[in-house]
């Protein structure tokens, strides 16, 4: 009985030629024999499927008779093609496979990487390594976040060693040629895979990638480059940050032999303040009143990010009503521009009037206000 070829891939049969490769991206992915879990009989059979159905003559032969035809039976495989794995060619995948398409692009060095060195973190001379990002937490004031702030952070972590700078020989003395490699930085292995016998280069390692070691190691890192350490690291906050977000110091992270250093994140923390909040590059209040104030007006003092500040309420004001003083607000971008204090008006009942009081507001009862 011949294979259902759109049933092996998950696809329909009106499936486009990108869905199809979509498709089996995602099967050769997970099936791939020299990956963990890995299924070679299931990665054959997608191959086997996807080598019909990707071209638009085998799979008009299979739709209309079940086979592709003329390839050495339905797929192809111990035909004459010859081409990749049985006949499959995978050639359409030479750029395809490093896209992360839907989460599901990847590149040979990925796909097949027990075969092919390791895959991205391979690599001879060609490849940079990169150390380990950092991530630590910072709480700052409400002000903080409207003006900006410096803060000192303490992070301990894997740096560069300060008496050789990270080069692993002793100062003054030189570089030899590594042994290991003869100085390629890279050594080549042969191993057998689906495929045969196929050729790969891996990283020395001794030098790292290098092709050169010290003759003298530093008697400070033992010829590492690396020392763990305690760092004081500055990092400026910008003015405007909001609760949650980060900050980035590139090669501020984790330091490695041979490699690029990693980054560290700030991530901020912002507290609710009780009097206040942020609204785009606002700052957003309550601004609490007496119903006489609501009636004849008042200047009212209130505290704010810059200090006290004298506001002026308009006679006749509603509750609800809102009133803006103009540049007490966020910072934009290097300023001097800045958003607005909005303040909401509340105006306070209260809960119990004294015989005058209520004397008072029969008067105004009866002036009809």
């Amino acid at each position: 009985m011949p294979k259902d070829y759109y049933k092996i891939l998950g696809v329909s049969k009106t499936a486009t030629s990108d869905e199809i490769k979509k498709a089996f991206r995602k099967l050769a992915h997970q099936h791939h024999p020299d990956k963990n879990g890995g299924d070679a009989a299931k990665f054959k059979e997608a191959s086997e499927a996807y080598s019909v159905l990707s071209d638009d003559t085998k799979r008009a032969h299979y739709d209309q008779f079940g086979s592709a035809g003329g390839q050495g039976g339905a797929s192809g495989f111990g035909g004459q093609g010859g081409a990749g794995f049985g006949g499959f060619d995978f050639s359409g995948f030479q750029n395809g496979f490093s896209g992360g398409e839907e989460g599901y692009g990847f590149d040979l060095g990925d796909l097949f990487g027990g075969m092919f060195g390791g895959g991205r973190g391979g690599g001879g001379r060609g490849k940079t390594r990169r150390g380990e990002d950092i991530a630590v937490d910072v709480e700052i004031t409400f002000k903080d976040s409207v003006y900006g702030v410096d803060k000192k952070i303490l992070v301990h972590k894997d740096s560069k060693c300060t008496h050789c700078k990270g080069a692993g020989n002793e100062p003054g003395t030189e570089m030899k040629t590594c042994d290991n490699c003869k100085g390629k930085g890279n050594i080549k292995d042969v191993r057998q895979s689906i495929f045969g016998s196929i050729a790969v280069n891996r990283q020395c390692e001794v030098c790292l990638g290098m092709g050169q070691v010290p003759k003298e190691k530093c008697k400070q890192c033992k010829g590492s480059g690396i020392e763990h350490k305690k760092e004081e690291i500055n990092v400026h906050i910008p003015a405007g940050v909001e609760d949650g977000e980060a900050v980035r110091l590139t090669g501020a992270g984790e330091a490695i032999s041979g490699g690029a250093t990693g980054d560290l994140f700030i991530r901020i923390h912002v507290p609710k303040n009780a009097h206040f909040k942020k609204e785009g590059h606002n700052i957003i209040g309550d601004l609490k009143i007496k119903i006489s104030d609501a009636l004849l007006g008042a200047d009212k003092q209130i505290e704010t990010v810059d200090g006290p500040v004298t506001v002026s309420v308009p006679s006749g004001v509603s509750h609800g009503e809102v009133l803006r003083v103009k540049n007490r607000g966020f910072i934009i971008g290097a300023g001097p521009k800045r958003g607005d204090l909005m303040l909401k008006i509340a105006v306070e009942i209260p809960n119990k009037l004294s015989k005058n009081a209520k004397a008072l507001l029969e008067d105004l009862k009866r002036e009809g206000l």
